[in-house]
């Protein structure tokens, strides 16, 4: 698989279209930090089928679409040419570009913002990166979040770009202690659709695309997906989480990309690293549930602000755990110990 990888990487660069075409590639994969186009090819292929089988292509579109306009606007902006090459300005951009269809109705006015907010989503983690290059840390996934939170709270204040499936804005309530019937079908397709819901896709299969594209890259980031997909599932019905959203996967997502990002990007996977990984994964469903009640009266989804929060709260210590050696390093995240 690796000269598999080294010989396209070798074709990629003598060739400007596919050359492109790795760069954006790399930018679907460094959605879960795989700086991998097969990986990214997985990832898009998901979000793909999961369009198509809930009758959104748009979904799928403009994910592509926005992918190209993230990365295509970093080229404009002269942006470092090793962090592009690395795929690193486009991964908002395909969230931004899946989040837009499946919050605003399909029309001009959508398509509109969708284009707008990929551009705008690099311009951000330009912005972003700057700032937390002070404290030495990622941007992650923030600049997807803030671009499409603007964008899609937008659409209360505009009477021309109608709303599919946010909302309505409401005061956070209880959730029933009565809710308790699950089976154990049910409980393996919500643990499928933890992974494929960072891409905001409610398909089990999916889920699978996005594991295979993970373990042909990293078997470690496909194993801790998994894991954290299921760590969350339990702590989530351990808790008493609404079932409609567990069962959507609705709580799996971030932890996933938490577990992913502590487990085995930014340390270097160790027994030390698992249990800090664990932690922090757990953690993150339950600033999943207080984001969501949080913004419940704005009516506006968390997105993947929960992981982004806590796995920052668990990088700025610097804890003495091994940075990885391959760590993704933005920002200067982590100094090479002597």
């Amino acid at each position: 698989m690796s000269n598999a990888l080294s010989s396209w990487t070798d074709v990629a660069g003598k060739n400007p279209v596919l050359g492109f075409l790795d760069i954006n590639l790399r930018g679907a994969g460094q959605v879960i930090f795989q700086n991998n186009p097969l990986t990214g090819l997985f990832f898009l292929a998901a979000i793909v089928w999961g369009a198509i089988a809930g009758g959104q292509i748009d979904i799928a579109i403009g994910a592509v679409v926005a992918l190209v306009i993230a990365t295509v606007t970093a080229i404009l902006l002269d942006a470092d040419k090793a962090s592009l090459e690395q795929g690193l300005f486009g991964f908002n951009g395909v969230l931004v570009g899946a989040a837009v269809p499946t919050f605003l109705a399909d029309g001009a006015t959508m398509w509109f913002l969708l284009v707008v907010g990929a551009a705008v989503s690099t311009v951000v983690m330009l912005a972003v990166s700057k700032v937390m290059k002070t404290w030495e840390t990622p941007a992650l996934t923030f600049p997807f979040v803030l671009t499409t939170w603007f964008l899609v709270l937008g659409a209360y204040s505009f009477g021309q770009v109608p709303i599919a499936s946010m909302g309505p804005p409401a005061l956070p309530h209880a959730v029933s202690g009565a809710e308790t019937a699950v089976n154990a079908t049910e409980l393996f397709l919500a643990w499928l659709k933890g992974p494929a819901q960072v891409f905001l896709i409610n398909n089990p299969v999916s889920g699978v695309l996005v594991l295979i594209g993970l373990l042909v890259s990293s078997p470690w980031a496909a194993l801790l997906a998994a894991l954290g997909a299921a760590v969350a599932l339990a702590v989530s019905l351990a808790l008493g989480a609404s079932l409609a959203s567990i069962t959507a996967g609705l709580y799996g997502f971030s932890p996933v990309l938490t577990a992913v990002a502590l487990g085995c990007v930014f340390y270097a996977p160790s027994a030390r690293v698992l249990g800090f990984a664990l932690l922090g994964t757990i953690f993150t469903v339950i600033v999943q549930g207080a984001m969501d009640a949080g913004i419940a009266p704005i009516g506006i989804p968390t997105f993947t602000a929960p992981f982004v929060f806590v796995t920052w709260l668990f990088l700025l210590p610097k804890a003495d755990l091994q940075p990885h050696p391959h760590a993704p390093i933005q920002g200067g995240l982590f100094k090479k110990k002597s």
